[in-house]
């Protein structure tokens, strides 16, 4: 087994330190935790009881230490080099990490839209970790109640837990396939999806034994198990197919080495699983998969670097050995050996406690620098050292203070966006994923106005927050992540809860009956001079034409093929390497203006001067982060353009907006 982990991890290691690729390595692990699971709780039921006090400490001995251990060590770490805006997502993980609930947390990061762009971060490899714990907890529980029932109905311990292992890998492995084949990010974490690996595992134990095969059959085996499982991750594409049915590769050849087992064949794959080397690798393998990737994250952090290199990739992996050999021999073996447990069962549980409470109370230390740093600056009217957009206006001169910081402070960034603030939110009797959100006015409002689209349109709630409260304009957003206003799914084609919620909303403007509707005017969902003002658009114009409502089109800020902030810190604050060429991401030409016959109620506005320069698209303009990611413009920026957004939307009330 020990060859077999070695094998794995290598694997895991190699593939993700240059080939920045998934090996297939952790379905491995998965089957191996179900294969000795398994036989353990079948071995304990034959015997007559299992006893879940004393298996669950086991548990705990043998995976909190290490793992605990690595938290606490990537908090101080983390606290020191990594940058400011990755800490609100590290210190979540983190959490989720020490709790056994970082792939839920992937999950919930990728079902959130706003929470798709974060980075990998330093304990996103616990996602694995978490499964397995997962499966340690509930896989026991399940096979005593079913050899309980199988006991009622005349079975015998085997039989009962094969038809668990059974059932539960016809069922998962179907979940998977369906699952995959639907929203891959969501199934590659989701627990469910993965539930077939250690029920392949727990077949596998049940029938290693039963079945006797000839010698020649098991060398064969063996070699041909061990050369797909090292293929497996060249020639599929782990990360973006797996689970599904294709991870039935890697788990069938980590399957055939098992059923191989001991052939005494020179040639055999047990003779070099059985090396000292690969034994003593398999040992290190638990601790060697804790530290490589935080090493390889923070590496490329502090060498504000992409892809390691050769000479890189050589320095993380040495020092990921290094530092699983010391976890290996100070924390993971010294506690295994202990009687930490033995003679008291729940010893173990309060060994566990002390170790986790260390890690929780750290995360939220850390949680609470990030919270004071968050709340360290706030956008002023008027502020002189921060004009952001400001600054590009005609006949602008900074008087501000020369040595002025950018705003807002990296911590806060990556959530610095437009809100709903102090919004009611109502969801329509016509689709109840339709929510309509008013912002605070007076009974009688001047004005009306209905910002509706995608997220790029929330944008602008951050000026017109400003802009109602001054004006007692009512302001009402019906917003939607990656679905801008339009009769047709024009970000995500073939989504037809976009076209129905398009649909469904225009149908609430039209009873609104809004002074003005501000809307998308383009649309740039890829990196480069890809803007279009798609005919989608159009249709939904006319139909508020119709009905005699006003439309303010704005044109798309423009898309970066990285995250600005985070360039600006690697750079060690240099806004140029970090600027783009204006012509690499803006036509010279909106392409609104080569649509003939536009409806006539609709004007656009063109903010690109605000969110560049003539010849460049800078991280900063005005002692301001532009950007939270890589195509979203910051709150704190937005709300800077207040008063260019103010003289748009008067332009179109006929300046009777004020009240």
């Amino acid at each position: 087994m020990q060859g077999l982990r070695a094998v794995a991890v290598t694997l895991v290691v190699v593939y993700h330190v240059w080939l920045g690729r998934v090996s297939g390595g952790v379905d491995v692990f998965f089957l191996l935790s179900g294969f000795l699971v398994t036989g353990q709780i079948v071995r304990a039921a034959v015997r007559g009881r299992v006893e879940f006090v004393p298996l669950w400490g086991r548990m705990i001995k043998r995976l909190f230490p290490a793992a605990l251990t690595v938290l606490v060590v990537l908090i101080a770490v983390c606290m020191l080099v990594l940058p400011e805006n990755r800490w609100f997502q590290t210190v979540r993980e983190v959490v989720a990490a020490a709790l056994y609930l970082e792939n839920w947390q992937l999950v919930s990061d990728a079902a959130d839209y706003f929470d798709q762009h974060d980075e990998a971060s330093v304990v996103q490899h616990f996602w694995s970790l978490s499964i397995q714990g997962q499966f340690y907890l509930v896989w026991p529980i399940l096979a005593v109640v079913v050899v309980w029932i199988g006991r009622w109905v005349g079975w015998g311990v085997r039989r009962s837990v094969a038809g668990l292992s059974a059932a539960v890998f016809v069922g998962s492995l179907a979940f998977s396939v369906v699952l995959t084949a639907a929203n891959q990010q969501l199934a590659y974490f989701h627990s469910l999806t993965r539930a077939w690996e250690f029920a392949l595992g727990g077949l596998l134990a049940l029938a290693v034994d039963a079945v006797v095969l000839p010698r020649r059959l098991r060398v064969v085996l063996g070699r041909l198990g061990l050369l797909g499982l090292v293929a497996c991750g060249l020639i599929l594409q782990v990360g973006t197919v797996f689970p599904g049915y294709l991870a039935l590769w890697p788990t069938l050849c980590a399957a055939a080495v098992i059923a191989a087992g001991t052939t005494g064949s020179r040639v055999g794959a047990d003779r070099l699983l059985a090396a000292r080397t690969l034994r003593y690798v398999g040992d290190l393998s638990y601790s060697l998969y804790l530290w490589h990737w935080p090493v390889l994250v923070l590496y490329l952090v502090l060498r504000g670097r992409d892809e390691v290199g050769l000479a890189g990739g050589l320095f993380v992996i040495v020092l990921s050995v290094l530092l699983s050999v010391a976890t290996y021999h100070g924390v993971e073996a010294p506690v295994r050996r202990s009687g930490i447990g033995v003679a008291r069962p729940w010893g173990a549980y309060r060994f566990g406690v002390a170790l986790l409470v260390p890690v929780l109370v750290a995360a939220g230390g850390w949680q609470v620098v990030s919270d004071r740093k968050a709340a360290s600056y706030e956008l002023l009217v008027d502020d002189p050292d921060h004009p952001g957009a400001l600054s590009r206006t005609p006949d602008f001169e900074y008087w501000g203070s020369e040595d002025a910081t950018i705003v807002p402070p990296m911590v806060s960034l990556p959530d610095d966006f437009a809100p709903h603030p102090d919004s009611v939110c109502r969801a329509s009797t016509r689709n109840r994923e339709l929510e309509a959100c008013t912002g605070p006015s007076s009974d009688t409002p001047t004005k009306r106005i209905v910002v509706v689209g995608d997220s790029h349109m929330q944008q602008y709630l951050a000026p017109l927050t400003q802009l109602a409260e001054h004006h007692d304009w009512q302001v009402v957003s019906m917003l939607r992540g990656a679905c801008p206003f339009s009769v047709d799914a024009d970000a995500m084609p073939g989504d037809a809860g976009c076209v129905k919620w398009n649909a469904d909303a225009a149908a609430e403007i039209i009873s609104l009956n809004p002074d003005l509707v501000l809307t998308n005017g383009t649309r740039d969902v890829r990196v480069g001079l890809t803007e279009d003002t798609p005919a989608g658009f159009v249709a939904q114009w006319r139909k508020l034409e119709s009905a005699g409502i006003r439309v303010l089109a704005v044109r798309d800020n423009p898309r970066f093929g990285f995250r600005p902030s985070a360039c600006l810190v690697s750079q060690r604050m240099d806004p140029g390497p970090c600027s783009v060429p204006r012509t690499e991401l803006l036509m010279e030409e909106p392409p609104y203006q080569r649509i003939p016959d536009l409806p006539s109620n609709v004007a656009f506005a063109d903010f690109s001067d605000y969110f560049c320069e003539p010849e460049l698209c800078p991280p900063v303009i005005g002692n301001v982060h532009v950007y939270l990611d890589d195509n979203h413009v910051s709150a704190t920026y937005m709300a800077t353009m207040a008063p260019i957004v103010e003289a748009e939307v008067l332009a179109l009330l006929g300046g009777g907006g004020e009240p």
